[in-house]
């Protein structure tokens, strides 16, 4: 099972993402946990600390990506990398995709080269459960690594904002090959709130996670929110992983 999991920037994917990495791995699954945000905070919805970012692996990804100047192999081999520079916690492995400077709109270079190609390793060769916390937008999947992805979570907050960029993202979801793309609101505080985010979104809903103090005392104390007791918001994650395996 590959599972993306994007939204907007604050909703709270990161949390869920790492939050469900761990529940699936407390039932027995093995699972990797792909980091691809910028901001490279996966590990402490985790619990763990931060693995080196395939980004700055630069004599490797020069050694097994440039042919010469300007040329670079569209598939350097990338099989021994999970293995080489994650970190495990339980049944989960972290792999930290990092980012790569970019001039204008974009360059072509052996570090995109080589996380594109990791991507598509990861996504179409392992048997593993895949948990992707994506960067902002998704057109990064790209067309053919996108259609191997079973399903797109779009994590939502009661604002309208949020939900703007949420039908964006469903668009594009569509139009780059996912097949099933299903809402999760979050922070939700009442019926009003939750009401908000069904009449306004264009798709379908998988489930909602209430607005919960101790998210927010995780957060401040470092720890994983799947370690602290009588959480809320985790009860309704585990309730959501119980979907998704269904």
């Amino acid at each position: 099972m590959k599972i993306a999991i994007s939204g907007k920037g604050g909703v709270g994917k990161t949390t869920i993402s790492g939050t469900l990495a761990r529940v699936f791995s407390s039932r027995g699954k093995k699972v990797i946990a792909v980091d691809s945000d910028p901001s490279m905070n996966l590990h402490t919805a985790l619990g763990v600390e931060n693995p080196i970012p395939v980004s700055r692996l630069k004599d490797l990804i020069k050694e097994r990506a440039v042919i010469s100047d300007g040329i670079f192999r569209m598939n350097p081999k990338v099989d021994d990398i999970l293995d080489r520079y994650s970190i495990g916690i339980e049944n989960v492995r972290l792999i930290v995709m990092g980012t790569v400077d970019k001039g204008g709109g974009g360059c072509i270079c052996p570090e995109n080269t080589f996380l594109s190609a990791l991507l598509r390793h990861l996504v179409l060769k392992r048997d593993e459960i895949l948990i992707l916390d994506t960067e902002a937008g998704i057109e990064h999947l790209g067309r053919k690594t996108a259609a191997h992805f079973d399903l797109m979570l779009v994590v939502i907050e009661p604002s309208a904002k949020a939900v703007e960029t949420a039908n964006r993202i469903y668009e594009l979801s569509k139009e780059i090959g996912i097949k099933d793309v299903l809402a999760i609101g979050n922070k939700v505080s009442s019926d009003d709130q939750r009401d908000f985010i069904k009449n306004n979104i264009k798709f379908g809903i998988l489930g909602y996670i209430p607005f919960d103090t101790k998210v927010t005392s995780a957060d401040i104390l470092n720890n994983a929110l799947f370690n602290t007791p009588n959480s809320d918001a985790l009860k309704s994650i585990e309730a959501i992983a119980d979907k998704i395996t269904k």
